[in-house]
């Protein structure tokens, strides 16, 4: 008697059944019978019904037997199981789908997380993490990895409308998006979607890509979208409405987007589409509805007032914190001129050459810098350059420190200010995703792929990642650590791999209090034992053996 396993493949879908099976003579001939179909079992208790069956005569005394076992340090598994539970949890594992393609995609949204890098990054990361045998996966390199870039590329708008349908089965819920760009600057010149623009990232001569990140009012991902380096913030709007009204079928919605985004043309778009929206308005458009009389200035309180105008709703506040921290910005940058004018004054005075015109050229060249032109200027006599300040203009540039009004067309009967005002607030919650994606744990940069499908799959792998983060930021608030430390944490479970006779299985020892209580926290119980494969994954592309340590 023995177990029959057999794995088949069917298009993008991947066929598994185990057989309890014995073989017998009958007229000479060898026949075959099964006893028992246990393709229902888990994978664990299948290689243990192999293991009773193959020790059948003498079962205890083989497992008793020391010389008959053999164990050894195997890989990293407690990072890569929790987080392909939550993943499961998150519905990802269903929304990617069974195919091999989908579980490197899988193994590349779980990599990112544990160790953000390139392709080549991620193979060489399944060489000491379980991956293959927590996600079953088949043997895979590099190539495979680009591969499968492509196919997260084709499939994004599925896998998006998956997650979407599955997250909003109650339609009520979808009344709320926030929206919002940022860039990301590239090393090299040679990705498809690169092209100079605005540098958020304050990264001058570097070119750059422009990508979109739509959320829900929780500040869950929605979906992601890749533009040329070159693409105005306001332009991608457009893209974002059709998306929920024509993809994801959404009817009642308000958009949430800053100063920025939302801005006549959008409203026209988003009046087109029926929906509605919240942002703010500029400070030039504020001193307009003051010269108006639409509103004045003693409104601006910490307490939130609302004036209704042709129809649009403002809402008006002074944050006092922010109103200190722009008078201290502006002071610092007052005294940082002021230095630099008395280091040119020693300069003339020390070197009877230099020049006075280029003193003051210089001082004013710094004021342009510095963004404070308007109330500064510098000028010199004789040999000494001094500064002007015009104090009434001074006086309008801190009018508004603080102040800011934002804008809606929400009826009062739908929706209240102070509803308003923390919607709008909401949108920390893109913000705090960039972060995390760009810089503090995922580290989408740099990008290392240059077609434009696959840096799209990229960013929609990396925001995949935020989402498992995220859920894991919010389980593990009341503890002292962040995602990144609560990963590495994880990350020291090692499996125990054991071999008896020519069974292998990798067990999973007690882990430490602090990863006991992390894993416990996010409700997943690691098993006692895993199947071990035995694959061993390699790169094509092997380390220059004459690199720089």
């Amino acid at each position: 008697m023995y177990v029959d396993v057999c794995k088949s493949k069917v298009g993008d879908k991947k066929y598994s059944r185990a057989l309890i099976r014995e073989s017998f003579r009958k007229n000479g001939e060898v026949k075959k019978r099964t006893i028992a179909n246990i393709s229902n079992c888990s994978d664990q208790e299948i290689h243990a019904i192999k293991l009773a069956l193959q020790y059948k005569e003498n079962l205890v005394d083989s497992v008793s037997s020391l010389g008959e076992i053999h164990s050894k340090q195997g890989l990293s598994v407690g990072a890569v199981f929790v987080l392909y539970q939550i993943a499961q949890r998150l519905d990802l594992v269903k929304a990617l789908g069974n195919s091999e393609e989908a579980r490197r995609v899988l193994w590349m949204i779980i990599a990112r997380i544990i160790e953000p890098g390139s392709r080549l990054a991620n193979v060489r990361l399944a060489q000491y993490h379980a991956a293959v045998d927590v996600l079953d996966m088949e043997d895979f390199n590099e190539d495979d990895l680009y591969e499968s870039l492509d196919w997260a590329c084709d499939h994004q708008e599925r896998i998006e409308d998956t997650l979407f349908k599955r997250r909003y089965a109650d339609k009520s819920c979808m009344d709320l998006f926030l929206y919002d760009v940022s860039s990301s600057y590239l090393e090299g010149t040679k990705n498809e979607l690169a092209a100079f623009g605005y540098n958020r990232d304050k990264k001058k001569g570097k070119m750059q890509i422009v990508f979109g990140l739509l959320t829900d009012k929780n500040g869950w991902p929605v979906s992601v979208e890749c533009f040329k380096g070159n693409t105005r913030d306001t332009s991608t709007f457009e893209h974002q409405i059709n998306k929920l009204k024509n993809r994801f079928g959404c009817e009642h919605v308000t958009m949430v987007g800053d100063r920025g985004m939302i801005k006549s043309g959008q409203i026209e778009d988003l009046n087109s589409a029926v929906f509605h929206y919240i942002t703010a308005i500029s400070e030039p458009e504020i001193r307009t509805l003051l010269k108006q009389d639409v509103i004045q200035m003693e409104l601006f309180t910490e307490k939130l007032c609302e004036i209704k105008y042709e129809d649009i709703r403002y809402i008006l506040r002074k944050n006092p914190v922010r109103a200190k921290e722009q008078k201290e910005t502006r002071n610092s940058k007052i005294r940082k001129v002021k230095e630099f004018v008395d280091d040119r004054n020693q300069y003339l005075m020390d070197h009877l050459r230099a020049q006075p015109p280029v003193a003051k050229k210089n001082v004013n060249v710094l004021i342009e810098k510095l963004k404070i032109p308007n109330f500064l200027n510098a000028r010199y006599r004789g040999r000494t350059v001094f500064l002007e300040q015009d104090d009434a203009v001074l006086d309008q540039d801190c009018l508004l420190d603080g102040c800011y009004v934002i804008k809606s067309d929400i009826s009062r009967d739908h929706t209240d200010k102070e509803t308003i005002h923390q919607r709008y607030k909401d949108l920390a919650y893109v913000e705090t995703a960039f972060r995390d994606m760009k810089t503090n744990l995922l580290n989408i940069r740099p990008i290392n792929v240059r077609k434009a499908n696959r840096t799209r799959a990229h960013f929609f792998i990396g925001m995949l990642s935020y989402m498992i983060s995220k859920y894991l930021r919010e389980e593990w608030k009341n503890f002292d650590v962040t995602v990144g430390e609560g990963v590495n944490e994880l990350s020291t479970i090692c499996c125990i791999e054991t071999s008896i006779g020519a069974v292998k299985y990798n067990q999973i020892p007690q882990p430490r209090k602090t990863a006991e209580e992390l894993i416990s926290s996010v409700d997943v119980r690691l098993p006692e034992v895993i199947p071990c494969s035995g694959i061993n994954v390699a790169t094509r592309k092997k380390l220059n053996l004459k690199r720089e340590n």
